[in-house]
């Protein structure tokens, strides 16, 4: 019977296997277990209510996935694609390097947009996405699944290395914190100011890799014309 209340996992596992909504697959995981551990929705709602004034900045990413999966089926994915469609010179490797340093900037802030589920795959992919339309009209199932790990990638590099600018973040306690307990006593502007160049470092050279793998990958897959659409159309979506 203790094992029934892992069926969340096992709920998330199957459910990522399958493709199926990412929002929804979490929704319902959360949902069972609350039921099969004995909380009930009652337990699981002020759980949820507990935590999220204990844990702010944490359990916003729960409103975050809300708002982002009603906008996502009221057609937030078909405006994404239609508003990239506007501009036929932007490729895969441009707009990833465009959001990779907006994401930065806003990073800096210790502004957070909620991440690939919450902004990459819903905004950013769709756009993505589009762009590759924009050069053969159709894209290859191969090519969008090496674009979403570009997406996501480009995500995590931007917010991993300039979230630790921001004086008073978590990124920055938490190297503070462990600097001092190796015996190291830094400020939080100074470490601010050696992680700058770091950080640009990184953007700089994530842009110019997922450029040339764009480049390559669109001589690959957007260069077979017409067989691409054949074989895959968007078999991505």
């Amino acid at each position: 019977m203790e094992y029934l209340r892992l069926i969340g996992i096992l709920i998330v596992i199957i459910g990522f296997a399958l493709k199926l909504d990412s929002i929804l697959i979490i929704f319902l995981a959360a949902v069972t277990t609350a039921l099969v551990g004995g909380l009930g929705i009652d337990g699981l709602l002020e759980t949820l209510g507990t935590n999220f004034v204990s844990n702010r900045s944490m359990a916003i990413f729960i409103l975050i996935l809300l708002v982002t999966g009603t906008l996502e089926r009221n057609g937030l994915r078909e405006a994404a694609a239609a508003f990239i469609h506007k501009f036929k010179n932007v490729t895969v490797g441009k707009l990833l390097c465009i959001y990779g340093a907006m994401r930065a900037f806003f990073g800096a802030f210790n502004v957070n947009f909620g991440g690939v589920a919450g902004f990459v795959r819903p905004v950013i992919m769709p756009m993505a996405e589009g762009a590759a339309e924009n050069e053969n009209g159709t894209v290859d199932e191969e090519y969008l699944e090496e674009i979403k790990g570009m997406a996501a990638a480009m995500e995590n590099i931007a917010w991993f290395f300039f979230q630790v600018l921001f004086v008073g973040g978590s990124g920055a306690l938490l190297v503070q914190s462990t600097l001092s307990g190796l015996g190291y006593e830094v400020s939080l502007i100074d470490l601010a100011k050696a992680e700058i160049p770091v950080a640009l470092t990184a953007l700089v050279i994530a842009c110019i890799y997922f450029t040339l793998k764009d480049k390559r990958l669109r001589a690959k897959y957007l260069g077979k014309g017409s067989a691409a659409g054949k074989k895959a159309g968007k078999g991505g979506k």
